[in-house]
């Protein structure tokens, strides 16, 4: 991730793997914060089970859903939200994307803090459990959508719109 943005594997095992990125986004702390609620303005829809980004939504309270409509009817739950603090942090449940075909799931953390040039976005995704081959082989997909989707959350925020 290029302009003010760092991203790792933390560690990547068959048992599961941990992924980290900070990214400096030059707008205060809630207006980061109402941009992540509203993944339907920024996360790519390529990166999505309906192919339309628009079908995305949060509930921002414990218990709430990061959930996605199809098309033909039904629905996906992504995640689950287990922790809120507004313009502060917010913590998700689940597997994003395939890793719901398989054993294991994870945390998703996203932390904000004030900083002189706008916002500090700390997220990371600890996943663990079972995936057929191991998990370890999954790390570097899931870091590489996961930095683009902050990206373009950055691109998004900073544009203002």
């Amino acid at each position: 991730m290029a302009g003010g943005a760092q991203a790792e594997v933390v560690e990547a095992l068959p048992g599961g793997f941990a992924v980290r990125h900070v990214v400096e986004i030059n707008v205060p702390a809630d207006k980061v914060y109402a941009a992540l609620l509203e993944p339907s303005k920024w996360w790519n829809p390529e990166h999505s089970w309906s192919g339309d980004a628009a079908n995305l939504t949060l509930d921002a309270r414990a218990g709430g859903c990061y959930c996605e409509a199809l098309p033909k009817g039904g629905m996906i739950e992504h995640m689950r939200v287990v922790a809120v603090q507004p313009n502060e942090v917010l913590r998700l449940f689940g597997g994003l994307g395939p890793l719901q075909f398989t054993g294991a799931s994870g945390f998703w953390n996203l932390t904000l803090k004030a900083t002189d040039s706008g916002t500090s976005l700390t997220a990371t995704y600890d996943v663990g459990g079972y995936a057929k081959g191991g998990l370890d082989k999954w790390a570097e997909p899931v870091d590489k959508v996961l930095a683009e989707q902050y990206g373009r959350l950055k691109a998004h925020v900073e544009a203002g719109k």
